[in-house]
């Protein structure tokens, strides 16, 4: 499903456009959204793959914000630089320290008071993989004293697993490939992900289960530092376009998500 840009970013859009019918203007674009005279993309690494995960290849990077950022590199006419990160809470976290210019990473209120985000291009349902062997089966049964759910720390999907459970402990661990080896061992009885990643890890685990059930949607988008008004303008119209011509559909086919749809609104 694609969503029609709101009346706000199609004022953008054409300020932006209007904008850029300039030389002097271009270039005013390039120094506020690549000041060191490079595209620095956030982008945070694990194998889990997906549309806001990458991983780290012998050349270099590979993944959807990968391919992204360099298409978005290629419009502005400067290289691309990846700035890796654990997690996307680091990446937030970074954003005060200005060391990169534009990320594509799950979105909440919480990270909307800190980061200008542009259009959505990723829905995500979020639930929970057991460990092998557990008689879990749904949320009811998951939701008890004593059972340790595990979730990425300081992420959107963490923070909603700890609004949604009630009696269950949900722990904070640093990296996706640490709680792996966690549910793969059986120290952690569950781990918060979306349901896409959690069906991968799945083949890679034998005895583990996903469970039918959705506590949250999680939705990705464009994001830059705050106060870059040109830079969020340039952001969300490289990403309307890129859904609306091939390029998103093209990134997603290129890593390894020919099945995947692409959705642009939550219910």
């Amino acid at each position: 499903m694609f969503n029609q840009p709101s009346p706000g970013m199609a004022g953008l859009l054409l300020g932006l456009t209007v904008m850029m019918m300039t030389p002097a203007a271009a270039d005013a674009l390039k120094d506020e959204i690549a000041p060191t005279g490079k595209l620095r993309v956030a982008i945070a690494i694990s194998p889990a793959g997906g549309a806001f995960w990458s991983t780290r290849t012998e050349t270099g990077y590979a993944g959807v914000p990968v391919d992204l950022g360099r298409e978005m590199a290629a419009q502005l006419g400067v290289p691309v630089e990846y700035v890796a990160h654990q997690n996307s809470g680091q990446i937030v976290d970074a954003v005060s320290k200005g060391t990169w210019d534009i990320t594509f990473l799950p979105k909440d209120p919480e990270r909307e008071g800190k980061l200008s985000f542009g259009p959505i291009y990723e829905v995500a349902d979020a639930t929970y993989i057991v460990k092998p062997g557990s008689t879990v089966t749904n949320f009811q049964a998951l939701d008890q004293p004593g059972i340790k759910v595990a979730a990425v720390n300081n992420t959107t999907t963490m923070r909603g697993a700890i609004a949604h459970l009630k009696n269950a402990k949900v722990t904070g661990y640093q990296s996706y490939d640490e709680i792996f080896g966690l549910l793969g061992k059986g120290e952690v009885d569950a781990f918060a992900l979306s349901r896409e990643q959690l069906n991968a890890i799945a083949k890679k685990i034998p005895g583990t289960r996903v469970l039918d059930e959705t506590f949250k949607q999680t939705v990705t988008a464009a994001a830059v530092p705050p106060n870059r008004p040109q830079s969020l303008m340039f952001a969300a119209k490289f990403l309307t376009e890129a859904i609306s011509n091939g390029t998103l559909r093209k990134a997603y086919d290129n890593n390894g998500l020919k099945d995947w749809a692409i959705r642009t609104q939550a219910k």
